[in-house]
């Protein structure tokens, strides 16, 4: 349970008359309603608020169910469906217009600027959970009539009626009135002490998702919604213990929230940090044990060599693809790149060091690869085919819920056309992010996928976790180009420096990798 569960719980157990034991010395609720009530009758007949039409008494009935009895009119209804849940004995149910007088600040508006006299007054923006912030309090006039009628005393309540904020509560316990705006209510106790209770009532509702008016285009709170939420009523004593357990507690809840808060983030930020070690070992062959009998890596470049030279045999290779490179250590310790007969410095393009049986090369030393079809518009033509963009490619996932379609002509359908294990790697937005294709569809590719296919029987997926970690070591960011838009062109793929192991121990790390990041889920 979260901090904020545990608040809602709490503030839950409280307006159901769990919190706090009850007192059966206490004064019971309807005798305070009933003060209430009396105290609302002499406001009226002093001509201070006008009579609520829709002021009622709720009583249970001899039948075991709940009833609302509209004091205007007389009619009684059922309101069994409107009740939540039990509540203990001595308490009522009421509704908020029953208890507060209720009304809403003055409108401000471009003709209601002449008469009166300038006074400051609040708005939504000045109001927050238990709190104001009156540094920037805006000024309006205000007539005598309007002061009186649209202005806080200390002791009222202030509740949010629109905005993203509807629902803020917050009692007004400054020594000065102050005047409001159109889109805050007041709500003035008939009787002191009861505002704190009906605060935490409000915070529970609007956590809870259970205050906002039905059927309006934009969430608000207007007057006949929170005058007409149900409220479980308890004694004014009991009140106060709820309000002062609640003070106690609530405290207490922030401070476990904030440091779970931290711990969550500390457990993502370890689970983020301990997935990137477990790369990084791996990668640099501290992960599993080198075996001497599963060979090398210059046996397995040697094998792809000569796969190679037969595919340019076969005429299915280009002749410049046997034009690689050799990575090799000088006797001055430094690392070396022979392509022909010209030699070069490569020292600074070793990121760390590797087992003896593993070798340093380019992707095209041991892989084909190539960027899918441009789309131009009005120029395609051929058979209207699926196709993936990087849209569709994510970390080690493919995703086929918004694939499109294009035209591919019938030598673009041999070109483009995916195979099982193909790597596909992301050439802009988010650069190198990568996945496997190993669905058993008919799927192309775009020219925003570089699609990579392994000669040797090489597995795409050793790769796709250096990527991964080249990704978060900022290898792959070093390469790319473009100020707004970042792209990762073929040539910045081809030139990344990889280290390869042998085939087997390729297999091996592969499967510890996944047992360990099955452990971290």
């Amino acid at each position: 349970m979260n901090g904020k569960q545990l608040k809602n719980s709490i503030l839950q157990w409280a307006i159901q008359g769990k919190l706090v034991p009850q007192d059966p010395n206490d004064e019971p609720a309807s005798v305070l309603l009933e003060k209430i009530r009396q105290e609302k009758e002499r406001l009226i007949k002093e001509k201070k608020i006008k009579r609520d039409k829709n002021a009622s008494i709720i009583y249970h009935g001899e039948d075991n169910s709940y009833y609302e009895k509209i004091l205007a009119t007389g009619e009684v209804k059922c309101i069994d469906e409107e009740i939540p849940f039990e509540i203990p004995n001595g308490w009522e149910w009421t509704r908020i217009g029953n208890i507060f007088n209720h009304t809403s600040g003055k409108q401000q508006s471009s003709s209601n600027k002449g008469g009166g006299t300038p006074q400051k007054f609040i708005t939504t923006s000045n109001l927050y959970w238990g709190h104001f912030v009156l540094d920037n309090v805006k000024v309006m006039n205000f007539t005598d009539e309007e002061i009186k009628t649209c202005s806080a005393t200390k002791g009222d309540l202030l509740v949010c009626e629109g905005g993203a904020g509807y629902g803020r509560s917050a009692i007004w316990n400054e020594d000065y009135d102050i005047c409001l705006q159109n889109h805050v209510h007041r709500l003035r106790p008939c009787v002191s002490g009861i505002c704190e209770y009906v605060y935490y009532f409000i915070y529970l509702l609007k956590e809870s998702n259970n205050l906002a008016s039905v059927g309006t285009a934009m969430p608000g709170l207007s007057a006949n919604r929170l005058k007409g939420l149900l409220l479980p009523f308890p004694s004014l004593t009991e009140q106060m213990r709820i309000v002062l357990k609640l003070e106690g507690l609530l405290p207490q809840i922030d401070k476990y929230s904030k440091v779970q808060n931290q711990l969550d983030e500390l457990n993502t930020t370890i689970r983020e940090s301990l997935k990137k070690s477990i790369l990084q070992e791996a990668i640099q062959g501290k992960l599993v044990p080198q075996i001497a009998e599963e060979g090398t890596a210059k046996e397995l470049l040697d094998q792809i060599k000569a796969e190679k030279q037969e595919l340019v045999k076969e005429g299915k290779l280009k002749k410049s693809a046997l034009n690689d490179s050799v990575i090799f250590r000088g006797d001055d310790n430094k690392y070396y790149e022979k392509i022909g007969k010209k030699c070069v410095d490569i020292t600074d393009e070793i990121p760390f060091e590797i087992p003896a049986s593993w070798a340093w090369c380019h992707l095209n030393d041991i892989a084909e690869s190539d960027l899918g079809k441009t789309m131009n518009k009005g120029q395609n033509s051929g058979e209207l085919v699926p196709y993936l963009c990087s849209i569709n490619v994510y970390w080690n996932k493919i995703d086929l819920s918004k694939i499109k379609q294009a035209q591919f002509t019938e030598i673009e359908l041999a070109k483009y056309l995916l195979q099982k294990n193909d790597l596909l790697i992301c050439e802009g937005g988010d650069i190198g992010r990568a996945a496997i294709w190993d669905i058993n569809e008919t799927m192309y590719y775009q020219n925003a996928l570089h699609r990579v296919r392994f000669y040797g029987k090489i597995f795409p997926k050793f790769f796709l976790y250096i990527l991964s970690l080249y990704k978060a070591l900022g290898l792959l960011d070093k390469k790319s180009k473009g100020m707004t838009i970042k792209h990762f062109t073929k040539t910045a793929l081809n030139s990344i420096v990889i280290p390869l192991p042998p085939l087997l121990e390729q297999k091996r790390i592969i499967e510890k990798i996944e047992q360990l990041m099955q452990l971290l889920k």
